[in-house]
């Protein structure tokens, strides 16, 4: 797990990636719209939004970086969660409609074996169909905004990973079975259908009652404040740093720095790469002062930029929407709007 190393000193930024602990019954776009006032700027998106029964990690993107969300929406992702057997809805989670309830009877004969046969069943390469209150769009609108006025829904299914899926306990209840989950999967999974097809294939139907995001990629949760505790300038991750975990680095001479910047091809055999880098394989270029120049790539004897990162001291456009940045519903528009509700 990689997290920002205490005490590392930087070029003074303007620009980077926040990462935030999302707290319960507000949106993503809650979460925007505070951090904007904070930093003092409307250039603010989001990789992968949360609803707003959905608690944990939120990364933003602040002025020109949110070029890099667009590299952070596709990560792979962890979830601790709670299912509950015994009742499904309309809505897969708790805050929908009540469709059918199980007979207790059947919940309480649901044993350990049967739960991690199906577990089983839903981990690795599987195909899934997502809740039909997703931000999914049907002939053009949102698949949610179809539900909510009345439409039935039919979304096709869709192939995700599921990679890790683990049960860390189980609860009998009064004609309920609730089991605490951690799940680790690609983008794009959702974590309610997991539960709704977890009840299904168990006889007795379920839905989700918790989820809390822990992890993207390589950033987590632990290193995350709280939105009340939140300072801007303190938890800032400079755009060079967060590049260079996303990607092999290159450490650029100044005129290395120079031609990148101005659209210039560079030798790939005089730039000092961190790692291996395959053709066509992103690296995060910096600069000698620790700025990002950019994202590269090398094809054939030559690097040169695929995305451009302008100097923090550029003044964002005020009217520019960031990639993933919420619209006023709380799902991200159009980065990350496989995420709401997990």
């Amino acid at each position: 797990m990689v997290c920002r190393p205490q005490g590392t000193k930087g070029p003074s930024v303007h620009s980077g990636i926040l990462l935030v602990d999302k707290p319960q019954s507000i949106t993503s776009h809650d979460v925007v719209a505070r951090t904007r006032r904070l930093a003092g700027t409307r250039r603010v998106g989001h990789a992968g939004t949360l609803d707003p029964m959905a608690t944990g990690l939120l990364i933003l993107g602040i002025n020109s970086s949110t070029r890099l969300l667009t590299y952070l929406v596709g990560q792979d992702k962890e979830y601790l969660a709670t299912i509950r057997l015994g009742m499904s809805t309309t809505t897969d989670d708790a805050e929908g409609d009540t469709v059918e309830r199980a007979d207790p009877d059947a919940v309480s004969r649901v044993t350990d074996a049967a739960i991690a046969s199906a577990v089983a069943d839903l981990t690795g390469n599987i195909s899934q169909v997502p809740s039909s209150v997703s931000a999914i769009k049907v002939d053009g609108k949102r698949a949610y905004a179809l539900v909510r006025a009345g439409e039935t829904v039919e979304l096709k299914s869709r192939p995700v990973t599921v990679s890790r899926f683990d049960v860390l306990d189980r609860r009998d209840g009064d004609g309920f079975l609730d089991l605490d989950v951690r799940v680790e999967c690609s983008s794009g999974t959702y974590i309610r259908a997991l539960a709704r097809d977890l009840g299904t294939a168990l006889g007795v139907g379920g839905h989700l009652t918790s989820l809390r995001r822990t992890r993207i990629g390589p950033f987590s949760v632990d290193n995350a404040p709280r939105l009340d505790e939140l300072d801007v300038a303190s938890s800032l991750i400079g755009p060079a740093e967060a590049a260079s975990v996303l990607f092999p680095r290159i450490d650029l001479t100044e005129q290395q720095a120079i031609d990148l910047g101005h659209g210039k091809k560079v030798r790939a055999a005089e730039l000092a790469v961190s790692g291996p880098l395959g053709s066509d394989e992103l690296a995060a270029a910096v600069a000698p002062d620790g700025r990002l120049v950019g994202l590269v790539k090398i094809a054939g004897d030559v690097a040169k930029s695929a995305v451009n990162f302008p100097a923090d001291a550029e003044a964002p456009r005020k009217d520019a929407q960031a990639p993933g940045e919420a619209t006023p519903s709380g799902h991200a528009d159009p980065a990350g709007e496989e995420e709401p509700g997990a």
